[in-house]
């Protein structure tokens, strides 16, 4: 019987490098299992790592930058391969630039890339000349469907963390602590975050905003918050924290926020949940379909600055219902959000595919 042989093109599988990876790094070690137990082969090639990473269990080429070794290798690898897939629309610009064998492909829509005003024409030409377009919330396939109607016909497949379980339960934390661990950009909520939190410490005067994450955006941040009377100990700049060190950074908050506009899933948001944490994002991007307000946490209104301010108090003041909110956030990714959830979507997705 013929299995299929599959080939992935993506742009990273390095671990903390952003939503796109994430992706890349929950089908590869779908795959690697896949073919580790005869269901299918594997191959593929990755643009921007420098070099392997071994844990994902596949032996991939790494083009290292090198823009032309990638599209080499995905045009060759047509001769040997029955199906090809993409982890974002600008990977599978490359795909069939020869004109035979003719090979299908999948390509994942992912978030902000996709959306309006912000996707490059030869992506969207790539997302419209796939054969299976996945999308990773309904949110990102409705505004997917604002470049052109088909997008919007994407399967749905939600993300989810690396990890199966959660981590052991955690001590309360030594102050009342927000965190909010993402790029520092305009978009994300940071802005937000700073601007409300003297009104926090009016009421909470011992309470803690960690910024963790690097960004374009960092210097314009630190001065936001000098400007609004923020000390050093009322505010803590992280900066870039590896992998191995970030744990500690989530044991030691009481409340996730992130109130972004341009959330396509929002990874945060299930990490999070998974530590126990009540999340608080916004009603303007994907956060309303990963976080529900009032059950796992809140979205809130970012043209209601009082909002931010008030919810935040609220936690703070109320253990009890952060700690409830905390555990149905739990619940929540060990239903949907823990790694074998994802097995699961995205191999239904692969088995009726190939299957056509």
């Amino acid at each position: 019987m013929n299995i299929p042989n599959f080939f992935l093109g993506f742009e990273s599988v390095r671990a903390g490098n952003g939503g796109v990876c994430r992706v890349a790094r929950l089908m590869a070690q779908v795959l690697a299992a896949e073919q580790a137990a005869g269901r299918c082969r594997v191959g593929g090639v990755v643009l921007s790592d420098p070099g392997p990473s071994p844990e994902l269990g596949l032996d991939l080429k790494y083009a290292k930058g090198s823009r032309a070794k990638y599209v080499l290798a995905v045009n060759a690898a047509l001769f040997k391969h029955s199906h090809f897939i993409y982890d974002c629309g600008g990977m599978a610009r490359s795909h069939q630039w020869f004109p035979f064998p003719r090979r299908p492909n999948l390509v994942f829509q992912m978030g902000i890339e996709a959306w309006t005003g912000t996707c490059h024409p030869k992506q969207v030409e790539a997302l419209l000349r796939a054969n299976r377009r996945v999308a990773i919330t309904a949110y990102t396939r409705s505004r997917a469907g604002e470049l052109d109607p088909s997008l919007a016909n994407a399967e749905l497949c939600w993300l989810a963390t690396e990890a199966e379980t959660a981590p052991a339960p955690m001590a309360p934390a030594a102050r009342p602590n927000v965190l909010i661990l993402a790029r520092l950009d305009r978009y994300k909520g940071h802005e937000e975050l700073i601007r409300c939190w003297p009104k926090v410490l009016a009421v909470v005067p011992n309470a803690l905003l960690t910024i963790v994450g690097s960004g374009p955006s960092a210097a314009e941040f630190r001065k936001m918050a000098g400007d609004v009377g923020l000390t050093d100990q009322q505010v803590e700049f992280a900066g870039f924290v590896p992998e191995d060190r970030i744990d500690a950074y989530w044991r030691k908050a009481t409340v996730f926020a992130m109130p972004s506009r341009g959330e396509g899933f929002g990874l945060v948001y299930i990490e999070a949940m998974r530590y126990g944490l009540p999340v608080i994002g916004s009603i303007h991007d994907a956060a309303v379909e990963v976080n529900i307000n009032g059950v796992t946490g809140y979205n809130i209104s970012l043209d209601r600055p009082d909002e931010l301010t008030e919810r935040i108090i609220r936690l703070f003041r109320d253990p009890v219902l952060a700690a409830r909110l905390g555990a149905n956030g739990v619940a929540r990714w060990n239903e949907h959000f823990r790694f074998s959830a994802f097995r699961e979507r995205f191999l239904t997705i692969l088995r009726r595919w190939v299957g056509e």
